[in-house]
């Protein structure tokens, strides 16, 4: 196994310069996938912060109960209702336009809110297999992914989950080799990238190398932490940064906006928003001549 620190210095140059002549379009067109009842603020997390990490055009697809709360909320990314069950979460009528919306896009996030039903399963299995851009699983989608495991053979397209060791432990994963050798067994096995979520970020790829971050800090074990990664995450590979930089580049930001809210906040009152606020200044510095 190679395993290699992710530093600042290590993530020069990931950050491509934009054109003067760019336009939106130029920056990715990404889906999300995202909320119900009583988890609208993970929709709007992963929102924000993909406005934030650059990407040109988001797309929040929630169910329809929560729309209105989600139009209210987002300025830049753009909500749009889908079908949901009488409880608040997607059906499983929703997969017909999301299967059509992944048509005109670049990547996809799937998960972070949906919640666990017979439909958000549903959806989950029916993108995995129809899906033909990058596809990153978080939350709930990876809680649907742990009722068949095997659904991964059938994906179409490269696949990321992002689970912490929760979620981790519920896909069949153990953590008795260590962080980085069972991250790294599971990539092969299933041939996926992982991002293993916690104190010190391990990212494990399907050719057996694994990156350990640098950054981040306790103040950021709350919920909604993830939420913002999910959402830089989607933004990086939407702008057409290889998926191994990008999830390089997306855990490093997230946790040294992490330690920026620290630095003027402190580890007891720093929240999820606050990282999205703080990413203007991480970006900065990962992109500094």
């Amino acid at each position: 196994m190679q395993l290699t620190e992710i530093t600042c210095e290590t993530l020069r140059g990931v950050l491509p310069k934009r054109r003067p002549d760019s336009h939106k379009g130029d920056y990715g067109r990404a889906l999300l996938i995202c909320g119900g009842v009583g988890y609208s603020g993970a929709a709007f997390f992963a929102a924000e912060a993909a406005v934030r990490s650059g990407a040109g055009l988001v797309y929040l697809g929630v169910p329809s109960d929560i729309y209105t709360i989600s139009a209210v909320k987002c300025n830049e990314a753009m909500p749009f209702p889908l079908p949901s069950d009488d409880k608040g979460r997607l059906s499983c009528n929703a997969s017909g336009e999301i299967l059509e919306r992944l048509k005109k896009c670049d990547v996809c996030l799937l998960g972070p809110g949906l919640g666990r039903s017979e439909g958000v399963s549903h959806i989950v299995s029916q993108v995995i297999k129809n899906c033909r851009v990058p596809l990153i699983i978080d939350a709930d989608g990876i809680n649907a992914v742990s009722e068949n495991i095997n659904i991964l053979d059938e994906a179409a397209c490269p696949i990321i989950l992002t689970p912490h060791e929760g979620e981790f432990s519920r896909l069949g994963g153990s953590l008795y080799l260590g962080r980085e050798q069972s991250a790294s067994l599971f990539a092969r096995n299933h041939k996926c990238t992982l991002v293993l979520k916690g104190h010190g970020t391990v990212i494990a790829f399907e050719d057996g190398s694994v990156l350990r971050n640098t950054t981040g800090n306790p103040g950021m074990a709350k919920g909604g932490s993830g939420d913002v990664l999910a959402g830089i995450l989607t933004a990086l590979i939407g702008q057409g940064i290889s998926i191994r930089k990008a999830c390089a580049a997306a855990v490093w930001l997230h946790g040294r906006a992490g330690d920026i809210s620290k630095a003027s906040l402190g580890e007891y009152s720093m929240t999820p928003t606050d990282l999205i606020y703080a990413l203007p200044k991480a970006f900065r510095e990962l992109s500094a001549d």
